[in-house]
């Protein structure tokens, strides 16, 4: 089909008008654009990379496509921007031909927008595919900051990176940023006491989590998945859950307090059947708690689903291991959230302070004496980790920071002082952080 009409272009572009004119998350746009537009799975999958390629890579190409129209986006069409963003994906990041590229996003201007705004889609394109995507890259970089310049190469925001270089060492940013620029595999997970990693079809086991394994085929391919019995999971996620059950602990149930969609909860309801014992799902908004429900409904028991706030604690006390998965900026999960690193401000992340910070005190006093609690973040942003464990444990007399590392020994280069921060350089998982943390026997 041509560029303009209901092909894989048109699609990817009606996509991307929702992600930066409407706000919407591109991966929930795109599943749910692509559900219903009876594409091949060729053509899928070059909406998919159209879509996922340009959200990731758009703050460069916005200063490409300025710097290329010697003018600022504002001063163009939302539209317009748009297709110039999808052109510039094309030709510098997926090796497009400069006249296809340039053809195709002409012809696309013409059936969105209309006939008066092709020249200049034109004209811009033509400048923009002179270059290749290293040249426009360097030109960029041209009188940053040592810092700047690794951001501008690989592809962040200057925020970002700096928070990154809090943790890291400086060699090892341009790794970091790499991964995050490289759409990860589906790793799925298996449920304890229902499935095993062997029985999944042409998969391949995790580095690290005995849970998980990596398939060719598509998760909705598997048997069990398809039943319940498995599903997918990132491996980071996987690791924590298992961090949290393998702590010594009193006897008595476990409590997930921010349990949706599901996935640790699943696995810890497995995890804790075969000690004897059950879990308690909790989830503050009722949609989310149907997600839950869902995902645990392959067990036979072993299990309770409730839709409650978990600062407000509707199941009183007494947990002997509890997993406080807090609501964040999702830092961590950027290789799979393309759009998330340009959406994203330094307030998002400090705007969430407060509730972390109120959730982890609530999971404390829901543990029994000696339990544990297991303080989790998609993010490795300070404000969202170490500060806010540091500054409830500054109000918890008698709470014992464990060291996390110790649980997870087989993964490598986690330490973060006790805690244990993985990244998807060092570890191929997204960027979860974990801090352990034991109640008194006796207050």
């Amino acid at each position: 089909m041509s560029a303009g009409g209901s092909g894989p272009r048109r699609v990817a572009f009606d996509v991307l008008r929702q992600v930066t004119g409407d706000d919407a998350y591109a991966n929930l746009a795109l599943a749910k654009r692509l559900a219903g537009a009876g594409l091949t799975t060729r053509d899928a999958g070059l909406v998919t990379e159209l879509v996922a390629g340009t959200c990731r890579m758009m703050g460069t190409y916005d200063r490409i496509i300025e710097q290329a129209a010697g003018r600022s986006l504002t001063t163009m069409q939302p539209a317009v921007v748009d297709l110039l963003r999808l052109g510039s994906h094309q030709v510098l990041g997926m090796g497009v031909k400069r006249y296809a590229a340039v053809g195709t996003t002409v012809d696309l201007a013409r059936a969105t927008v209309g006939q008066r705004v092709t020249g200049l889609v034109n004209a811009v394109m033509r400048k923009i595919s002179a270059k290749d995507l290293e040249t426009w890259v360097e030109m960029l970089a041209a009188g940053e900051s040592e810092l700047g310049a690794i951001a501008v190469r690989g592809h962040h925001p200057r925020w970002i990176v700096e928070a990154y270089a809090d943790l890291l060492p400086f060699e090892e940013l341009p790794a970091a940023l790499a991964a995050n620029n490289v759409a990860p595999r589906p790793t799925l997970v298996v449920r304890p006491g229902l499935a095993t990693v062997a029985e999944l079809e042409q998969a391949e086991p995790t580095r690290f989590s005995p849970f998980g394994a990596t398939a060719e085929r598509t998760p909705g391919e598997q048997p069990a998945v398809r039943e319940g019995r498995a599903g997918v999971q990132d491996e980071g996620s996987q690791l924590v859950a298992w961090a949290l059950a393998r702590v010594p602990g009193p006897g008595g149930p476990w409590l997930d307090m921010c349990a949706g969609p599901g996935g640790k909860a699943a696995l810890l309801v497995g995890l804790a059947r075969e000690a004897g014992t059950w879990l308690l799902a909790g989830e503050a908004q009722e949609h989310r708690a149907r997600l839950v429900r869902e995902a645990l409904s392959a067990y036979p028991d072993g299990y309770q689903v409730i839709a409650a706030d978990g600062t407000r604690r509707a199941w009183g006390a007494g947990f002997s291991k509890v997993m406080v998965d807090v609501p964040c900026s999702g830092l961590g999960a950027l290789r799979r959230r393309p759009d998330s690193r340009w959406r994203r401000a330094p307030s998002d992340v400090t705007e969430l302070g407060d509730l972390q910070r109120g959730l982890l005190r609530s999971a404390i006093a829901s543990c029994a004496p000696g339990g544990v609690v297991a303080y989790v973040t998609c993010s490795p942003h300070r404000a969202e980790t170490r500060e806010v464990v540091d500054a409830v444990l500054a109000g918890s007399p008698g709470v014992e920071r464990l060291r996390a590392a110790d649980f997870l020994p087989e993964v490598p280069d986690t330490a973060l002082g006790d805690d244990v921060q993985l990244w998807p350089q060092r570890h191929g998982t997204d960027a979860m952080y974990l801090s352990l943390l034991r109640v008194p026997v006796q207050v």
